[in-house]
């Protein structure tokens, strides 16, 4: 009589049957998928979540014009300008801002001088309104305030409120609030008080405009692009965009991708898992066959098995990762560590359905990858020596073949060497996946050579001798276990080796550059006058001073604002070669972000906005610089001051007297700064600055470290899993070995040593991989995403102690595994044998 295939209640009776009997293995393969997709969606969430908050604070600031011309630097364009361009044909109508950033009671705000009559037609949204006891003429008083919500902080209508800008200390009566700029710390002032009040005078920082109904928009860029000051550029929303999200991609996708590790290595934990299930059933499949089962059958049912844990893990997955990112988002913050978006508070939680199926099929496409191999072998199932046998698939005598690992990693080597999408390593990530395969299909072989030494010898411990026997003669299986191992030791130490990497290379590049005792910073650009300069150099304890400011300026309406940096001292110390500027040339260094965003090199030259006029200057040098991602220019003050007339500073490196005392030396300071600025001035000794430095690198990759833990332990936990299964399914192996006179304490000694070698072999080859995975993060990935480029560390504490706990955790999980497996009479372990 034929079996009716086309009913589904014998493979459901297979499927329920395997998982109930191995419930753990099983429930670790959709933990491994669901900590992947969690890991993956959380992150995600939390930076589409900092990124909305962000952008939606930044349109708020901007006022959601059409179009705007903005000052390329920082003090501003000549509002001469502004006539010109509201007569621009399909400019409906333009309006005027003084843009300032200002210090309310130590809490930095958005301080916007607008014209609120012309606003009014341009930009609506941040259009003050009168409070109680105000009229529409509050509007136009150089005396009134308006705040935005975020920036009250139990400020109330007609209160009195100081706020200080460059030094200046400016008081203003709170008249109203700005309704439409919702979490955002923002004041509102009329923009001539701004100007009379801050030394603005004849200066804007922006034109809001807005179309005519019926303009082109490119022909309207195009006629302001004609005559657009030197000292000005064009922008528009999508600018701000491109802004935003330059700003901190490369840290997102590189998050994203860490988290995608995780899932990686649960697609290797399904393969591990349905492969030891399938060695345990193939007298099952293979009487099937005999029974009138397709292979397309057997095909399909593994694959379902495997669609159905990546479906469980896929859902949990999801449900976790949202609750992942509500407590990280209370935690650390929408920046996730970074700093990047610093000082706008914890952004509430938006859901991505989008994201969410696009994770959740991650999740699937990995436990059907690691489903699909397993399938395809079963599926090619001889009936008649599988229903003779379970031992292993592969012969032992057959030299495993090497050609797939090198052609993975050809290709892998291949995609290392290509560039950037986009800003983002996207090829570098993939050599990184092709070269973690390519190690996992060297394995077999890699295996083979490590244990021919020992197989070949004679041990005189027979323990030692049936371990090694049984690695040698069953290599496929042998491979499974090395297959988790590889891939979580290998992702491990290359992340390890990596942020060993960085954290030493900015340690290196901070004794670089702090080389003073002392440093003095003022909050917000906060001049220091000349006659306070003078004071700080004269103070008591103090050898030498060098001041120094910083400010941005914007050379691509695209891009994140540069910074330029105006030393009166020695330059940054150069990488590479250094050339000498031209006679009657500016000479400039540029930081490696900023050389390789803008592609320049020693003898470039290029246009800074100084000024009225742009001012051609010479690249002579290349610096490293880790903390500005964007890109930084650093100039000579002299220079400076001569282009622009602007000779104020902001910071100052203090080298001190021989003998003098650090603290006398701060107080000596601190009593040569003017009382107005004392609260906004901060004197660090190198020591603490330096540490300071290092806590943020740190906390920026706190969350880098918990996501390798999660990935390791995930790993860790599919290796025990993997290794404990297959010690049960040699139950009756063991049962035969009792039989012939081996005692249960050297089955589970044997087992120790099995598993010790499994984790010497995996250790072995996983640290090897890692550290081949690592240069492609440090000399690949980093440069590509970051910009910037750092020296290999090798961490050999960390390296060896991974070793040895792998050796010895694979052999306790074997001999932990062994001693249930030894426990069932031998009599009842082998009577289906006989």
């Amino acid at each position: 009589m034929a079996l009716d295939w086309r009913a589904v209640t014998v493979p459901r009776w297979m499927m329920m049957g395997e998982w109930r009997a191995h419930p753990v293995r099983i429930g670790t393969a959709i933990v491994a998928i669901a900590i992947g997709v969690a890991l993956g969606f959380a992150v995600h969430l939390v930076n589409a979540s900092a990124l909305d908050r962000f952008a939606r604070g930044l349109a708020t600031v901007n006022g959601g014009a059409d179009l705007r011309v903005e000052a390329a630097g920082g003090r501003g364009f000549g509002e001469q300008f502004y006539p010109r361009a509201a007569s621009v044909a399909g400019v409906g109508a333009a309006s005027p801002v003084v843009k300032l950033r200002a210090q309310l009671d130590a809490r930095a705000i958005d301080l916007l001088g607008i014209d609120v009559l012309r606003a009014a037609r341009v930009t609506p949204i941040i259009v003050p309104q009168p409070g109680p006891g105000h009229d529409a003429t509050a509007l136009l008083d150089p005396a009134s305030l308006f705040l935005s919500r975020a920036a009250l902080a139990g400020r109330h209508v007609g209160d009195a409120v100081s706020l200080v800008i460059d030094g200046r200390t400016q008081r203003f009566r709170l008249a109203g609030l700005v309704a439409g700029a919702g979490d955002r710390p923002l004041g509102i002032i009329d923009i001539a008080a701004a100007q009379d009040r801050f030394d603005r005078v004849g200066r804007i920082d922006r034109i809001d405009l807005k179309l005519a109904r019926s303009a082109d928009a490119d022909h309207v860029r195009a006629a302001l692009a004609a005559i657009l000051p030197a000292d000005a550029v064009l922008a528009g929303a999508e600018d701000d965009g491109s802004r935003t999200d330059a700003l901190s991609r490369a840290y997102r996708v590189n998050l994203d991708m860490l988290a995608l590790v995780a899932l990686l290595t649960g697609a290797f934990l399904v393969y591990s898992a349905q492969a030891l299930s399938i060695a345990r059933r193939r007298p099952h499949f293979a009487l099937l066959r005999v029974l009138g089962a397709s292979r397309r059958l057997i095909l399909a049912q593994l694959l379902a098995e495997g669609l159905i844990l990546g479906v469980i893990g896929a859902a949990v997955g999801i449900l976790l990762g949202f609750g992942l990112a509500a407590g990280v988002l209370r935690l650390v913050g929408g920046d996730l560590g970074s700093g990047y978006f610093g000082g706008d508070g914890t952004p509430p939680l938006l859901f991505a359905p989008g994201a969410a199926l696009a994770f959740a099929g991650l999740g699937l496409i990995a436990a059907l990858v690691g489903s699909l191999l397993p399938a395809y072998q079963a599926a090619r199932i001889a009936p008649t020596v599988s229903l003779k046998t379970i031992g292993d698939a592969v012969d032992p005598r057959r030299r495993p073949p090497l050609a797939p690992a090198f052609v993975l990693a050809a290709i892998g080597i291949g995609f290392a060497l290509l560039p950037a999408v986009r800003g983002v390593s996207l090829f570098g990530y993939g050599a990184v996946g092709l070269l973690l395969a390519a190690g996992i299909a060297a394995m077999p072989w890699l295996a083979r050579i490590l244990l021919a030494p020992l197989a070949r010898g004679r041990s005189t411990s027979p323990v030692i001798q049936l371990a090694i026997g049984r690695l040698w003669g069953a290599p496929s299986q042998a491979a499974v276990a090395l297959s988790g191992i590889v891939a979580s030791v290998g992702l491990m130490i290359a992340m390890a080796v990596m942020v060993a990497s960085f954290r030493g290379s900015v340690d290196d590049w901070l004794n670089q550059i702090l080389s003073a005792d002392l440093y003095l910073s003022a909050e917000g650009s906060t001049p220091l006058d000349k006659a306070t300069r003078d004071r700080l150099t004269r103070a008591t304890g103090v050898r030498r001073v060098d001041f120094a400011s910083q400010r941005g300026i914007t050379l691509s309406p695209g891009r994140p604002p540069v910074l330029l940096s105006v030393r009166d001292g020695d330059m940054p110390p150069a990488i590479g070669r250094e050339i000498s500027a031209p006679a009657g040339t500016i000479a400039v260094r540029v930081s490696e972000p900023a050389a390789r965003l803008y592609h320049l090199t020693p003898s470039a030259t290029l246009q800074l906005p100084l000024g009225s006029k742009p001012v051609r200057v010479f690249v002579t040098a290349i610096y490293r610089d880790y903390a500005r991602q964007s890109g930084a220019i650093t100039i000579d003050g002299r220079a400076y001051d001569r282009l622009t007339g602007d000779t104020a500073r902001g910071e100052a490196a203090i080298n001190l007297a021989p003998g003098a005392d650090v603290a006398g030396t701060i107080s000596a300071l601190r009593r040569a700064l003017p009382p107005s600025i004392l609260d906004v001035v901060r004197i660090v000794p190198t020591r603490a600055l330096k540490a300071q430095a290092l806590a943020i690198f740190d906390r920026s990759f706190a969350i880098t470290y918990g996501l390798e833990l999660v990935a390791v332990l995930v790993g860790l936990a599919g290796v025990a899993a993997t290794t404990s299964a297959q010690t049960i399914a040699r139950t009756r192996e063991f049962g035969m070995l009792r039989h012939l006179g081996v005692t249960r304490r050297q089955i589970v000694a044997m087992l120790g040593v099995e598993g010790a070698l499994l984790g010497l072999v995996g250790g072995i080859a996983g640290i090897a991989l890692g550290c081949g995975l690592a240069q492609i993060l440090i000399h690949v990935v980093n440069p590509q995403s970051f910009n910037w480029t750092m020296e290999t560390r090798w961490p050999v504490g960390l390296l060896a102690g991974v070793g040895a706990a792998l050796v010895v955790s694979s052999a306790l999980t074997a001999m932990l595994a062994g001693r249930r497996a030894v426990s069932t009479d031998a009599v009842r372990a082998v009577r289906e044998d006989w």
